[in-house]
């Protein structure tokens, strides 16, 4: 059997930077186990697998397909930036025809549009609620030290949990803060976290960055992820309403870094947009 399989540098412009997804093209639905395969051997932070709906569908001409996403370890319910990994492939490799490509998936479907060099992804807006400081005090200890802490939040639908430090952290400390994410599996007690994101003000005066990130799921067998789009649908909400604005621009401070535009809508959902480089073609073999 032969699966075309492409690597995408996605939130960048520039290859080797911004967050690398594995994107897989099937002609036929593929045995869940075999999907979980190809993403432990390939090894990057999530796999894609775009499957056609019905027999006839065509990867250039068209508009829905399926999708899933595989870390190295399992399935995960919602992955931005293999969404725009996917949507890169299919628009920039395949040529497909269609302006907007929809994507049925765990977290219901998910739309991409091309905006001038930019694919804007269209995803929930998720809320981060507060989150009793005393049930994750030992977790946020592990991630951050005795840095000051100044808002806990826990969104539901991600199982992420959001620390925000406080205003007076520049960028540089977050992107110099030295995290052992392995050691956060034997300190979370309450089962219910399966990711961390730590964020900081930015400074948006002129062309700056309304807020910084960063993002750790050893729990997904990913200990940082350098740019995530889920997190940013957290993000998105809690920043809106922390700013009080709907236009943002975002970057994730990992050691690759990515930019995101975001526009909060009034419907309860995000546009998230970034761009991407497509740094490999090839066919998985097996």
């Amino acid at each position: 059997m032969q699966i075309p399989i492409f690597t995408v540098d996605a939130f960048t412009n520039r290859p080797f930077s911004g967050n690398p997804a594995a994107v897989c093209l099937l002609e036929n639905d593929l045995d869940e186990d075999l999907q979980q395969k190809i993403a432990t051997e390939i090894n990057l932070s999530e796999t894609a697998f775009i499957r056609k709906l019905k027999p006839g569908d065509d990867f250039t001409k068209s508009s829905c397909f399926g999708l899933r996403w595989f870390t190295p370890v399992k399935e995960i319910p919602l992955c931005g930036h293999a969404t725009l990994a996917s949507a890169a492939v299919l628009f920039h490799v395949q040529k497909n025809t269609n302006s907007v490509l929809t994507f049925v998936t765990l977290s219901g479907e998910l739309k991409a549009r091309q905006v001038k060099d930019h694919i804007v992804l269209d995803l929930p807006l998720l809320t981060a609620y507060p989150q009793e400081l005393k049930e994750v005090e030992e977790l946020i200890k592990a991630a951050v030290g005795d840095m000051i802490v100044q808002d806990v939040r826990y969104s539901p639908d991600t199982n992420n949990l959001l620390v925000c430090l406080s205003d007076t952290y520049e960028r540089s400390v977050l992107e110099d803060l030295k995290v052992s994410a392995q050691h956060f599996l034997s300190v979370e007690k309450t089962g219910k976290v399966k990711g961390l994101i730590l964020t900081v003000k930015g400074n948006s005066s002129g062309k700056g960055h309304d807020f910084y990130s960063r993002y750790f799921a050893p729990w997904y067998g990913v200990l940082e992820d350098p740019v995530t789009g889920s997190a940013h649908a957290v993000l998105s909400s809690y920043w809106s309403e922390r700013l009080g604005k709907k236009e943002m621009l975002a970057f994730q401070c990992s050691c690759r870094g990515g930019e995101l535009k975001i526009s909060v809508r009034n419907d309860g959902r995000v546009d998230i947009a970034g761009q991407t480089a497509v740094v490999l073609k090839g066919n998985l073999t097996f």
